[in-house]
């Protein structure tokens, strides 16, 4: 169980990085990846995608897979980076909301859970897609969001379904990450 001395590393939302503040909390360590390793991911990405003769003029700001203004990168950089780690993505089914969810599993299986939700801001002007993690530390569920001012802890796997369940029926994406078994 966590106690009051557990370190828990909570990277704060700068600009649109919410996927690489959200990869680092999931790691628990800064600079597991940077801008410039999230961006040569998404440039390989393109690289490899067989539609690039579709390109506008536009695409040298509004990439594929990533904004290269605001930094807003899609999920298949998330995908990437998670691979390049040894870990896999099991995207949730909806329809079964939380509940099939494991989220007792060990943590040398099930690392941690990423959400893409959708947000609006400006006074509702400005509709856009998040990345948050949750991850268990020390056999606790804390809600490492990069746009809280500090993480904030479940009180138990219940509430963390509850949590899962609200996002799903709000239209979020619940993502597992799983660690590959050697």
């Amino acid at each position: 169980m966590a106690t009051e001395n557990t370190q828990i590393y909570h990277e704060r939302q700068r600009l649109q990085f919410c996927l690489l503040h959200s990869l680092n909390n999931l790691f628990q360590q800064k600079d597991t990846f940077t801008r410039a390793s999230l961006n040569e991911i998404a440039e390989k990405l393109v690289l490899d995608d067989p539609s690039k003769e579709t390109w506008t003029p536009l695409s040298v700001l509004i990439k594929p897979h990533h904004n290269t203004m605001t930094g807003n990168y899609d999920i298949n950089v998330l995908i990437a980076a998670l691979e390049g780690k040894g870990k896999h993505v099991v995207w949730h089914d909806r329809r079964n909301g939380a509940s099939l969810i494991n989220l007792d599993a060990s943590d040398d299986t099930l690392m941690g859970i990423v959400l893409n939700v959708s947000v609006r801001k400006f006074g509702g002007i400005w509709k856009s897609r998040h990345w948050v993690t949750l991850k268990k530390i020390d056999g606790v569920w804390h809600n490492l969001d990069s746009d809280l001012l500090a993480p904030e802890t479940f009180k138990d796997a219940e509430e963390v379904r509850e949590f899962l369940d609200h996002i799903i029926d709000h239209g979020g994406e619940v993502l597992l990450v799983m660690n590959d078994k050697q």
